[in-house]
């Protein structure tokens, strides 16, 4: 798929991610916009995956590690055809197979429960190793959040990692600089984030996480070098991306928009009227 129609797909799960947000009246808009471009290119350009067969034992891996982040990650497993618009209208509803946190037992497409930050990529060095060991030739992705990057269970993650040169393993590093109640640099610090990864023996990439060339291009070569060992990708984005009174504000981290506000974040992503 090439890089208008990689675009175009982000800007429909943008839209959706929104509405199925308002319609629920819960869940994490803020760092699900700043993903969009990484989940499109992974679901639709980069990973080795069948919606029709989601068990398939060869598919590439991927563990949503920020596991608050569902609406990104459930538009997209929509938009890839995993389930129905039915379904993903029905998001964090009882009973419903999409639950605020990502269910590996519920919904299809779903490699790792997750939520817990700090455990998502452990889990997904888990998967990583269980594929070596077996002679898999599968890749391993996880999703990573700038503010999830405090908990000590990353860098364990990193130096076992590093240490024992586990290949086909990458981390996307989500770098939009905003967490909870702040934003990274005045609640914990995680600078100089890159010589951190590179003194854990891991090859580090950077890029524009909102540029889809560049994004793609950056996930091309990490898989490229990730059969030597693991590789990082710190992709540089912004929080609540595409509204503009969400952009950068801690306070979009986790909360729905009333009314008013979805009509405002509908008109500046929705040209004419596509509402």
């Amino acid at each position: 798929m090439d890089i208008p129609e990689l675009e175009a797909i982000t800007a429909e799960t943008r839209i959706k991610m929104i509405r199925i947000v308002h319609k629920a009246q819960c869940g994490h808009l803020g760092g699900s916009l700043s993903a969009a471009e990484i989940l499109t290119a992974l679901y639709f350009r980069i990973m080795n995956i069948d919606p029709e067969n989601p068990d398939m034992p060869d598919r590439d891996r991927f563990v949503l590690s920020k596991g608050h982040c569902t609406p990104g990650y459930y538009t997209t497993l929509y938009k890839r055809g995993y389930f129905s618009e039915e379904i993903l209208d029905t998001f964090d509803q009882m009973g419903s197979i999409l639950q605020g946190h990502p269910d590996m037992k519920l919904t299809p497409g779903v490699d790792m429960s997750s939520g817990s930050l700090g455990q998502g990529v452990s889990s997904a060095l888990g998967i990583a190793m269980g594929g070596e060991a077996n002679g898999d030739s599968y890749y391993t992705y996880a999703l990573l959040g700038d503010g999830e990057a405090q908990e000590g269970q990353v860098w364990e993650t990193a130096m076992y990692a590093g240490s024992n040169k586990i290949k086909r393993f990458i981390v996307i590093l989500d770098r939009n600089k905003v967490q909870l109640s702040a934003t990274t640099s005045d609640a914990l610090n995680i600078e100089p984030l890159a010589d951190k990864w590179k003194a854990f023996n891991w090859d580090v990439l950077e890029c524009d996480g909102h540029d889809m060339a560049a994004v793609v291009e950056t996930l091309e070569r990490a898989r490229d070098m990730s059969d030597n060992g693991p590789v990082v990708i710190i992709a540089h984005t912004v929080k609540g991306k595409g509204v503009s009174f969400m952009e950068g504000r801690w306070q979009w981290h986790g909360i729905p928009p009333n009314d008013e506000q979805f009509e405002q974040a509908m008109s500046e992503l929705t040209p004419g009227d596509a509402q």
